[in-house]
């Protein structure tokens, strides 16, 4: 298969001409690489005739070594002496200042293709600001390790909306961030004057491994496609007070807590045939985040078969067995969760609460899935106008 090109290599190699002459701000984090592994900060600030002036950093950080929800702060860059301005701490859009002098605001980042992922919400965010200063926005397209094909899930309620899922999308969307971008912009009536750079290569059947392209972790806890592949699911898990593996090697494929018996999770799961996964007993002691230093019974989620695979639909039972399990000591976190202090963070996650009552009440599975067809029938239709790859 063609090695893919990402937005970023195809504007270096390609369309250096798109920048040049001008003045920029660029919105990146440690996965904004070439193929070759040069940092976008040092890449476009290679291209003769474009003066790279600050950067923009969303949560994690431009290194992303800050760990989930740490707000973060200003700082300087320490390959490019440039200054950083923070998009998840007191601000999560630029401020004004902070885009005078610039001709324009380049935004590469990589996306794992959930709706709770916040780079997309960070970028939203940053085009509605370009659009208020009449400042073109150029997004540089990198693939959806999920493919662009597969959709799961609800359509939130926009009651609901929050920095895990400010406008409407399936959990599982299948677009790339570019494509998102023009969909954004143009169905939320952004006005943003929005240039995107297309990837070389990438089909939408593509999974990461097809790239060719290296895999950086976009944030602390995505080390590997894999964990890509459980998020849509895994992070449901935030919304409780079990462990979603934070603080082991396996996030998000690793759950459980002190008071679940493994084994009989495994049974209860593997008694479900869900498809495309198979459930492994496993005990573990995180080394930060919840249950720290603390033995857990659980499971590992092991995907067999990633065209068969529904995460979402996974973790949901997974929740549900896992509840039913230990009725008195499972628990929905409390608030506060993405800088909202008062809605649960699992309706948050949820896009609403028909998630967490369909696992309290017991609903079979089939009916939360059947709930969501149409909803999803009608966002594939309506996202068809904004598809880059066929």
């Amino acid at each position: 298969m063609a090695a893919v090109l990402s937005g970023l290599d195809v504007l270096v190699s390609r369309l250096p001409s798109l920048l040049r002459g001008r003045t920029v701000g660029l919105l990146c984090h440690q996965a904004s690489v070439t193929r070759g592994l040069t940092t976008a900060p040092r890449a476009i600030g290679a291209i003769r005739g474009v003066k790279l002036r600050r950067l923009f950093a969303p949560e994690h950080g431009l290194t992303g070594a800050a760990q989930d929800h740490a707000r973060i702060g200003a700082e300087r860059d320490a390959l490019t002496d440039l200054p950083v301005v923070s998009l998840y701490g007191k601000r999560l859009a630029p401020d004004p200042r902070a885009l005078e002098g610039l001709d324009a605001l380049v935004v590469d980042l990589q996306d794992v293709g959930a709706r709770y992922y916040t780079f997309v919400w960070t970028m939203a965010l940053a085009m509605r600001a370009a659009a208020r200063a009449a400042l073109p926005l150029v997004v540089l397209d990198r693939p959806n390790p999920l493919g662009g094909e597969k959709l799961e899930g609800n359509m939130p309620d926009p009651g609901f909306a929050s920095f895990v899922g400010l406008y409407p999308l399936p959990t599982r969307h299948g677009m790339t961030i570019g494509e998102l971008a023009g969909y954004l912009n143009d169905t939320h009536g952004f006005g943003c004057d929005l240039t995107v750079v297309p990837m070389l290569g990438w089909q939408r059947a593509m999974r990461w491994e097809d790239t060719g392209l290296p895999w950086v972790a976009p944030s602390p806890n995505m080390p590997t496609p894999d964990t890509a592949r459980v998020y849509p699911g895994g992070c449901l898990v935030e919304g409780t007070n079990l462990s979603e593996g934070r603080g082991t090697t396996r996030p998000f494929e690793w759950v459980g807590a002190p008071f679940l018996d493994g084994a009989r999770l495994e049974r209860a799961l593997t008694r479900r045939r869900l498809p495309g996964a198979r459930f492994r007993a496993i005990g573990f002691e995180p080394a930060f985040h919840k249950w720290k230093g603390r033995r857990c019974g659980g499971v590992q989620v092991h995907v067999t078969d990633p065209d068969r695979f529904k995460p979402v639909a996974t973790y949901v039972a997974l929740l549900a067995e896992a509840r039913g399990q230990a009725p008195r000591r499972f628990r929905w976190r409390k608030p506060p969760y993405e800088f909202e202090r008062r809605k649960l963070p699992i309706d948050l996650l949820g896009g609403g609460p028909s998630i967490r009552r369909a696992i309290e009440g017991g609903a079979q599975l089939r009916h939360l899935e059947a709930s969501w067809r149409r909803d999803l029938a009608r966002f594939k239709r309506s996202r068809r106008p904004f598809l880059l790859y066929t």
